[in-house]
């Protein structure tokens, strides 16, 4: 387990939601808690009702990632709810194809900071050098 943040916080967003952490971290003004697989569902709670309890006490937007082994669903899991039309590898980079200009944005945002923090966490586990959106 990786816990940039306070480890007591970690204990708590478990025993809050039931679900088995991988890593928990702080990133642009929000944590991210990255759940074991299969543990999404209940991560996020009936109608996401384990994330807003979360944003109320800790008072910071919240995250929540499924970890997969496989990096491209691992990527796919980074950027949902946005969906994609392709994930590919070519070597140690990753090229994700857009279905459309608006989702394109989404997925770089202003200043490509969107694009700098999905590489963030995806470098966390894999060793990728650049995520690029064509």
């Amino acid at each position: 387990m990786n816990f940039s943040v306070d480890n007591k916080m970690a204990i708590f967003y478990e025993s809050i939601t039931g679900s088995a952490i991988k890593d928990c971290f702080e990133q642009n003004g929000r944590l991210i808690f990255v759940v074991k697989q299969g543990e999404i569902g209940k991560a996020i709670g009936k109608r996401g009702m384990n994330i807003k309890k979360l944003e109320r006490i800790f008072k910071k937007r919240i995250k929540i990632i499924e970890f997969s082994q496989e990096l491209l669903q691992f990527i796919q899991n980074v950027v949902f709810p946005l969906k994609v039309k392709e994930i590919k590898q070519e070597n140690n980079k990753v090229i994700i194809t857009p279905p459309d200009t608006e989702t394109r944005g989404y997925l770089i945002g202003k200043g490509a900071v969107n694009l700098r923090a999905t590489e963030e966490i995806v470098k966390r586990y894999f060793d990728i050098t650049e995520i690029k959106v064509i």
